[in-house]
Parts: structure tokens; sequence; C-alpha cells
């Protein structure tokens, strides 16, 4: 049998004692278990620990050189449970989240607030970026979780992903211009002579946007091309034009009103994803119930829906 670290903490005890019933009482152990375990530790080591005269019990040589590093292995397991412990009771830890520029100015911020108020210790790394890109991170194992637009063909197979909301696009233009339309909502085909502010290529709105233009029957001009959500946005409201954006990102720009476009519109379902063979750690557990819950709340902008 080798050593066990019971047996190596009823021998600290007997060396802290001085004394086998003394010590059996402090461990909450009978004394014949407390000396059988220390018989058998000896016979592990091949060599008597202790001198028993007359009642006085001490070290011998093979206990002197034991002690030390027997302190020291019982000092590691005990810090190595308290991390493990500090871990799993979200004392401590850290968790890496992905989301969409779209989604970090506005879901985000909210979701971490809760989620800070509740565990003020784990430390919290985001990642901004295409929902191309956030998948390539869970694939490196970057990022513990990511909120991603879902694709239409889905994710890779290695990730697991969960649609969380489903979100209208609508049409951005400052308020000190004449609204895109004289109607609450806007037709897309309205839009055809009508300078776009653009996203940059890769973009995941870009691709959306133009594909909804071919298929209305047009190719959009542009007014500026280029640029992530908070440049768009900051375009728009300079008046350079207009921008179909995600309507949840213009919930704290007081300056840009949102037309509705008319039915069928267009829709994108952010999901949340991870990856499928790895067990989340306890922080990003956390953080994933915190989101789900906040979206349940249904305390969501103007255009958003749970799902």
């Amino acid at each position: 049998m080798g050593v066990q670290l019971q047996q190596l903490r009823y021998f600290l005890a007997v060396v802290e004692f001085r004394h086998f019933t003394q010590a059996a009482d402090n461990l909450g152990v009978s004394q014949p278990t407390l000396s059988k375990q220390i018989h058998t530790l000896e016979h592990s080591l091949g060599a008597p620990l202790f001198e028993r005269i007359r009642g006085d019990v001490t070290l011998t040589v093979a206990g002197e050189t034991l002690l030390p590093m027997a302190q020291r292995m019982v000092a590691d397991a005990d810090a190595a449970r308290e991390a493990v412990q500090d871990i799993v009771g979200l004392r401590r830890g850290d968790v890496r989240l992905g989301a969409t520029p779209s989604l970090c100015s506005s879901l985000v911020p909210e979701v971490l607030r809760t989620f800070r108020a509740e565990h003020p210790d784990i430390q919290l790394y985001v990642n901004e970026g295409s929902s191309q890109d956030l998948i390539e991170n869970l694939l490196a194992h970057t990022l513990d979780l990511a909120l991603i637009v879902q694709p239409d063909q889905g994710v890779d197979p290695a990730l697991a992903s969960v649609p969380v909301l489903r979100e209208s696009l609508v049409v951005a233009s400052t308020f000190d211009r004449p609204p895109p339309t004289p109607s609450d909502q806007i037709a897309l085909s309205e839009l055809e002579h009508t300078p776009l502010v653009m996203f940059r290529a890769g973009y995941d709105i870009r691709g959306v946007t133009l594909e909804a233009c071919r298929q209305a029957g047009f190719t959009p001009k542009f007014a500026v091309e280029g640029g992530e959500m908070d440049a768009v946005l900051a375009f728009v409201e300079a008046g350079l034009g207009i921008a179909l954006v995600p309507s949840m990102v213009l919930a704290n720009r007081p300056m840009l009103r949102a037309t509705p476009l008319a039915p069928p519109g267009m829709r994108r379902t952010i999901a949340l994803a991870h990856r499928k063979r790895s067990v989340l750690p306890h922080a990003a557990e956390a953080l994933r119930t915190t989101l789900l819950a906040h979206v349940a709340a249904g305390e969501l902008p103007y255009g958003v829906r749970p799902l």
C-alpha cells in the first residue's frame, strides 16, 4: 500500500500531542483506529516512526525525516482543497465571454452588472468580434461562452448553441432630419435611392442587409462604408445617411429614431454558444445562468423578444 494523506494527518496529530489517545480524541477517531493507521504507515515506509517508552511518545530518526515532508504534503492538499472550493463556491475564478459589438453595447453590460453584483470576485474578460471570429475563438479554447448571430446553416458541430433572442432590424435615422418615410413603417424597397451607412466587410449585418436588398430587387447606395457598430451609429448621428441596425442598439441613442421595417421585416436570432465536449467552468456556468435569467425576465428593449 502507498502512503495515504489520512495516515499523514494521523502522524502529525501524534507528533503534536505526543500521545496516541489525545491525538485520537482530537481527530474524532478511536485510539485503536489511529494506532492501526500509524502501524500501516510505518509498514509502508519500512521503518518505525515513534518510540514509545513509559507512555512517552518521541520521534525516531525516520519520523524526524518524515515530519517536514508530511507537513508540506498535508498543507499542499489543504491548499488545493481550498482553492477548488473557492472556484466551486465562486469566490475565485474567471470567465471569458465573447459577443458581437451590437450586443456588447446593449445586452451584455446589463448582464455583467447583475453578475458582478452576485459574484464580485470573479474576473471577467470580454472579447468583442464578429460571430465567425467568436466561433473560431470558442473552437480555439480562448472563450468559454459566446453570444453569436445564429447562422442559417447552424454552427460548427463541435459547438452547442441555444437560441436566446430574436431581434428585429430597424432603420436608424437622426431626429434632426426628416424621417425616411411619412409612415410608421418603411418597406425595404423604399431605401433603393437612400444612401446607407454600411458596416465594414465581414460584419454580420452587412451580409444580411446586402442579401435582403438583393432579394428586394436593388443594390443599395453607400453614403459611408466601413466601421463597426459605434462608428456606424455616430455616422448616422452626424447626418451622413441612414443605417439598418439591430433595434437593441438604439435604446441609449436619444439622437436617433428607429423606424420599423414593413412585414416581413428583417430579424436575426442571437444564440449562446459553447464547446460541446468541454465542461463549463463554474464561473462560466454561473454567467450563463445569469444571462438566461435576464433574458427570461423580459426586461428587453423594443424589437427584442426572448426565445
